[in-house]
């Protein structure tokens, strides 16, 4: 995984990060050209930071496992800035328990996922982008519990699991 860290200048004592139209258009081209149709462009500064902040670029597609945040417990907020997303919430068992679909026409603009609960975002339209927040600091090896009824990103049957959720909330 490739993470990218906006740039600050050391010598300034406050920083305002704009989130505009070149920004997102920037991280919706490059989640396109990706292998796996999606793109982080992070704000805070490094792994230690104690809030990560980041913008997340969704193409249909692309698959993020399901998952949950524990040892730590991390709650998880995602807020639609273009585009179209399902965010899903599932039971210890995989079944679809609660869902909202992120869209600036309907009116839902985002999502917290509490600590422990299994999640996914899949996206619906392209040039989906959301903004993510959750509690730092970040360690790449222990961040997500990956459900263990979903398949791996990258798996063969990953792109087909991700077609029976999409055909189950009638998206497909």
């Amino acid at each position: 995984m490739i993470l990218v860290f906006a740039e600050r200048r050391k010598d300034e004592e406050k920083c305002m990060i704009t989130i505009d139209r070149n920004l997102v258009s920037s991280v919706t081209a490059e989640a396109r050209s990706s292998p796996r149709l999606r793109k982080n462009h992070n704000f805070h500064i490094d792994f230690a930071d104690p809030v990560n902040r980041m913008l997340n670029a969704f193409e249909p597609g692309t698959y993020v496992r399901p998952h949950k945040h524990e040892s730590p417990d991390k709650c998880e907020v995602f807020i639609i800035l273009t585009g179209k997303a399902v965010a899903l919430r599932f039971n210890d068992h995989g079944s679809i328990v609660e869902s909202a679909v992120l869209d600036n026409t309907n009116g839902v603009y985002g999502v917290e996922f509490e600590p422990r609960v299994w999640h996914t975002i899949i996206s619906l339209a392209p040039g989906t982008v959301l903004f993510e927040v959750k509690p730092g600091p970040y360690a790449p090896l222990s961040d997500k519990n990956f459900a263990p009824w979903a398949p791996a990103e990258g798996s063969p049957e990953a792109s087909d699991y991700l077609h029976a959720l999409l055909l189950k909330l009638g998206f497909a």
